[in-house]
């Protein structure tokens, strides 16, 4: 599992490899989304910082495991096509998930 870092502040983590992890954090749709995300009020990424992507510490596993066990399958989850690669298309065990470390608010609407 891999967590992405921002100026020192553990964000998301995915259980995926570090490859995959580093080219779903970079990836453009991933950024727009976290530039539009706030947490506190804050953007969870001014768009300029780095975006570090690291082995996961053990208490962020257990965030992400707690999370995931919570999670009965019930929700309107829908995937986001943004984040659809052809090449793990094939199986889903190719899936990966990712888990925010830091409480997201609301979604405002007024900019959708």
């Amino acid at each position: 599992m891999f967590t992405l870092e921002i100026e020192g502040t553990a964000v998301a983590v995915i259980n995926s490899d570090e490859a995959s992890a580093k080219d779903l954090f970079t990836c453009d749709g991933f950024k727009e989304d976290i530039q539009s995300m706030t947490s506190g009020g804050k953007p969870l990424w001014d768009g300029k910082a780095p975006l570090l992507v690291r082995p996961a510490k053990e208490d962020e596993i257990e965030v992400f495991e707690d999370a995931l066990a919570e999670d009965d399958g019930e929700g309107e989850f829908v995937d986001d096509p943004r984040y659809t690669d052809a090449e793990t298309e094939e199986g889903d065990e190719d899936e990966a998930d990712i888990v925010f470390l830091v409480d997201i608010d609301e979604e405002d609407t007024a900019h959708a």
